[in-house]
């Protein structure tokens, strides 16, 4: 898989106090996103991240998200805008500390934040943002007013009610 957005951070940097860190993409960025995720396009996309460290080498992070992307309507086909505004808590843990198939299969491993690996010290903040924007995507998009045809919306009839009357036998 190809990584468009990138923005490296130094995990170790992140001490002390908790840091701000602003992202926005650019242009061939958000054309690249867009490919990736199947998106006519992506007008903006920027994340404020607060990170603070926590121990063992996982860093929190609250994320601000802001997004404006042209999706396609699955009833119409037509492109039509949508905003996303998001805030959401992630975690980025060392990728040693990190046992995924334990967490696969632990209920517990569904409450809290989201656990983010990462490796070599190095968290990328610019895959995380394409993460969350993925994530915040409506997978079945609805232009505004958008209604299925007469045809799809009839109440189906039952295929044995004709049966019903030739038998006399529940349909």
């Amino acid at each position: 898989m190809t990584i468009e957005f990138i923005k490296p951070i130094k995990a170790a940097h992140i001490h002390g106090q908790p840091q701000s860190f602003t992202l926005g993409a650019d242009e061939e960025t958000k054309a690249e996103l867009a490919e990736r995720f199947g998106l006519p396009g992506i007008a903006l996309l920027t994340g404020v991240f607060v990170l603070a460290h926590e121990r063992g080498g996982i860093i929190a992070a609250d994320l601000t998200m802001r997004a404006r992307v042209t999706q396609s309507c699955v009833i119409t086909l037509e492109p039509f805008e949508t905003e996303i505004a998001e805030q959401v808590q992630l975690r980025f843990v060392p990728a040693t500390k990190l046992d995924v198939e334990e967490e696969v299969l632990a209920p517990e491993s569904l409450e809290g934040p989201d656990e983010i690996p990462y490796e070599d010290g190095i968290i990328d903040l610019g895959e995380a943002l394409a993460e969350q924007l993925a994530l915040a995507l409506d997978p079945y998009p609805r232009k505004p007013g958008a209604e299925l045809p007469d045809e799809a919306t009839a109440t189906a009839v039952n295929p044995f009610a004709a049966l019903k009357g030739k038998f006399g036998g529940p349909a």
